[in-house]
């Protein structure tokens, strides 16, 4: 369907607009509600930390067997 990723991303950069961004941050806010949102954050930011560290991990394991 896409010939590489760089279009998937340019599609949906542009298929997502502020007016759409403001309707999923009230529809999370109604769902989740405003006390969970932080907690919901905190665990999402250190998901992503632990992911790049272990992405780096594996590059420099990489690095050492050349």
């Amino acid at each position: 369907m896409f010939k590489n990723i760089l279009d998937m991303n340019t599609l949906l950069t542009y298929m997502i607009s502020g007016p759409q961004v403001i309707i999923i941050v009230v529809v999370i806010l109604l769902l989740f509600g405003g006390k969970k949102i932080p907690e919901l954050m905190r665990g999402l930011g250190s998901g992503i930390k632990e992911f790049k560290n272990a992405s780096k991990d594996d590059e420099d394991k990489l690095e050492e067997k050349k």
